[in-house]
C-alpha cells in the first residue's frame, strides 16, 4: 500500500487547473515582499527552496555536492486560495517581476463546488461576447430634410421624467376666474422629478465600502451644485446614514425597499426630520444579477457601522428573501406597496418597482398602467452584476435589456401611454465602455432613463472585475481595490476625493457624447424616446425581434 502523502497529493490540483498562473521573474525580483503582503486571496507566498548541485571539475575530477537555499514567490494550489487574476501584486512590484496570466486551458470550472455548495461569485457573467446594444447603430442623419444642431454650439438640455406624466387632458385642473390654473380640490397630481436621463443604479452601503459610497455621494452632489446635471443615485438596500438621510443631500437619493427590509426603521424614524424629500422610493423585487433569487450581504461584511445602519447584530448573515414576504401577488404588491410608501412621504415622492428582465415584465407593466400612483418601472436585465449571485443564476437566468424593454414600451404604445409610464432600463449599459451609445440606443427602444452600476465602479474606482471571471470576488469582503469591502485594510487604499472626480467626469464625458447622437437627430431638448426609425442593425433576427431597420 502506498503512503499517505502520496495518495494526498495525487488529489491535489497541478497549477493548470487554475484559471490564473503566476508568471514570477527570479532574475528580477528583490524579494521586498510587497506582493505576497497585498495579495486580498493569499494565492502566492514566500517559501524557500533547497536545490542539490553536483560539480565535477579538473582533469580527473570527483563530483562534489552542496546545497543552494533560495527564497522563492510561490503560487498556491489550495482551491480556496486561487488567484482571481487582479494583479494587485503587479502594481506594487517595483521591478516588473510578477503578474497573473490567463490560462484559456483551466478546468477551474470542474473544482469550484466545495461542500457541496456551488460557486458564488460577484462581477458579471461568464460571457466576453458583443451585446445586441453594441450592434445597434444609429442610422437616421437629419442633415438637409430636418437641419441637424451643430453639437458644439447648440444649447442642449438633455433631462428625462422620473414619475407619472399625465396627459394635458387628464390633469385635474380648472381655470379659475382670474384666467388662471389651478387644481381642482381633492384630486391627485403624480409628482414628478426632472432628473438625468443616466442614473447610478442601486449599489447599497455595506455592499460597497465606506469610501466608495462617499465617493459616488459626493460625486453626485457636485453634478447636481456645481455642473447643473441633476443626476441621482440610488441608495441599494440597507439604508442610509441618519445624518444624510436629515441633510439637504438627500434630495439627490433614490431610496430602495427591498425584500430585507434592512435600514428601513431608520428611514422611516428620519422622515419627520427630513428637510429635503428623496427623488424617488424605489421597491425592489430583483435584480439582473440574479433574477428570481434574493439577496445575500455575508457575514463578513456586517461590520460595525453597516450593522448599525441596518439595526442588525455584528458578522451574521442578511439574506433577503427572493420576494416580499408579505405581498404574494402583482396586484397586491402593485397596491399596498406602492401605496403605503406614497402615503409614507405625503405623495409628494414618486414610488416606482423594479424587477428582473423576463417574459413576465408585461405582466407587472400592464398592472401598473392601471395605477394612478405607480410612477415607473425599472426593469434590470441579464447583464446586470456585482450581486453575489451562484454562476447558473448569473450565467443561465434572466432575459436581455433591449428586448424586454423593446416590448413594454410597445405595449404601453397599444395602450396609448407611451409617454405617461416612464421605462428605467438596467443590466449591462456601458459593458464595452460605450456607456452614452447604450443609452441612446435604449432610449430609441423606449426607455426613459438608464441605470448604470459596474460601469461606474470600473471608470470611478479602476475595478478589476470582468466578464473572464477576473477578480469578481465582490460577494467576498476581499476586493483587492477597496470598493466593496468592508475591511479597512482594503478599503484605505481608496480615495474617496478621487472617486468624486471621476465621477464627474465620466457624466461630462457622456453628456457631451450624447449630445454628439441627439445632434444629428435634431433633438436638444428632448431625448428620442422610442424613436426606433432611427436604429438599425446588421442582423436580421435583430432587426425583426426588436421591430428597426435592417441594414448592411
Amino acid at each position: 500500500m502506498e503512503p499517505a502523502t502520496r495518495l494526498d497529493q495525487n488529489h491535489q490540483l497541478s497549477i493548470k487547473e487554475f484559471p490564473y498562473i503566476i508568471q514570477w521573474r527570479e532574475d528580477r525580483c528583490t524579494r521586498c515582499g510587497r506582493c505576497t503582503a497585498v495579495c486580498p486571496v493569499k494565492a502566492i507566498e514566500p517559501t524557500v527552496t533547497v536545490q542539490r548541485l553536483v560539480r565535477s571539475e579538473g582533469p580527473g575530477p570527483l563530483p562534489t555536492t552542496s546545497r543552494r537555499v533560495d527564497h522563492v514567490v510561490r503560487q498556491v494550489r489550495d482551491i480556496d486560495h486561487y488567484c482571481i487574476g487582479c494583479a494587485t501584486c503587479s502594481l506594487v512590484c517595483p521591478t516588473d517581476a510578477i503578474f497573473p496570466e490567463l490560462n484559456s486551458q483551466h478546468k477551474f470550472s470542474h473544482f469550484k463546488n466545495k461542500g457541496g455548495i456551488p460557486y458564488m461569485r460577484g462581477g458579471r457573467r461568464n460571457d466576453p461576447s458583443v451585446s445586441t446594444l453594441d450592434k445597434l447603430k444609429f442610422t437616421r442623419i437629419s442633415m438637409l430634410t430636418d437641419p441637424a444642431l451643430d453639437a458644439g454650439r447648440h444649447e442642449f438640455r438633455i433631462r428625462t421624467l422620473l414619475g407619472r406624466n399625465l396627459p394635458a387632458e387628464q390633469l385635474p385642473l380648472a381655470v379659475d376666474k382670474d384666467g388662471r390654473l389651478k387644481a381642482v380640490e381633492g384630486s391627485f397630481i403624480p409628482p414628478v422629478r426632472e432628473i438625468y436621463p443616466i442614473r447610478i443604479g442601486s449599489m447599497s452601503i455595506g455592499a460597497l465600502s465606506p469610501p466608495m459610497w462617499e465617493g459616488l455621494a459626493m460625486g453626485v452632489t457636485y453634478l447636481n451644485e456645481v455642473e447643473g446635471l441633476p443626476v441621482v443615485m440610488c441608495s441599494g438596500e440597507g439604508g442610509m446614514p441618519p445624518s444624510v438621510l436629515k441633510s439637504r443631500f438627500i434630495k439627490y437619493f433614490v431610496l430602495q425597499i427591498a425584500s430585507g427590509y434592512f435600514g428601513w426603521d431608520e428611514m422611516i424614524h428620519a422622515i419627520p426630520d427630513m428637510i429635503e424629500d428623496p427623488a424617488a422610493i424605489e421597491i425592489k423585487y430583483g435584480q439582473g444579477a440574479k433574477p428570481g433569487d434574493g439577496g445575500l450581504l455575508q457575514a463578513y461584511k456586517v461590520l460595525k457601522l453597516i450593522a448599525k445602519i441596518r439595526g442588525v447584530p455584528e458578522f451574521v448573515d442578511l439574506a433577503s428573501p427572493p420576494t416580499h414576504q408579505t405581498k404574494y401577488s402583482i396586484e397586491e404588491a402593485v397596491a399596498k406597496m406602492i401605496q403605503s410608501m406614497s402615503m409614507a412621504w405625503g405623495f409628494r415622492v414618486p414610488v416606482y418597482p423594479k424587477i428582473s428582465g423576463s417574459k413576465t415584465a408585461l405582466a407587472v407593466l400592464n398592472n401598473l398602467a392601471r395605477n394612478p400612483y405607480a410612477a415607473a418601472l425599472c426593469i434590470d436585465g441579464e447583464d446586470g452584476g456585482t450581486g453575489a449571485a451562484y454562476n447558473v443564476s448569473m450565467d443561465k437566468m434572466g432575459h436581455p435589456i433591449a428586448a424586454n424593454i423593446r416590448d413594454c414600451y410597445l405595449d404601453l404604445v397599444k395602450q396609448g401611454k407611451q409617454n405617461e409610464l416612464p421605462l428605467i432600463a438596467a443590466g449591462g449599459v456601458g459593458k464595452t465602455g460605450n456607456l452614452a451609445a447604450n443609452a441612446a440606443a435604449l432610449f430609441m427602444l423606449g426607455a426613459s432613463a438608464v441605470d448604470i452600476g459596474k460601469y461606474i465602479m470600473q471608470t470611478a474606482a479602476g475595478c478589476f472585475g470582468d466578464e473572464h471571471n477576473r477578480c469578481n470576488v465582490c460577494n467576498m469582503g476581499l476586493c483587492p481595490r477597496g470598493i466593496t469591502t468592508q475591511d479597512p485594510r482594503l478599503y484605505r487604499r481608496l480615495d474617496p476625493d478621487k472617486v468624486a472626480e471621476r465621477v464627474v467626469e465620466v457624466f461630462k464625458s457622456a453628456d457631451v457624447e450624447l449630445r454628439k447622437i441627439l445632434a444629428p437627430l435634431g433633438r436638444s431638448t428632448e431625448l428620442p424616446i422610442g424613436m426606433s426609425d432611427g436604429l438599425g442593425v446588421s442582423e436580421k433576427d435583430i432587426a425583426d425581434r426588436l421591430k428597426i431597420s435592417y441594414v448592411c
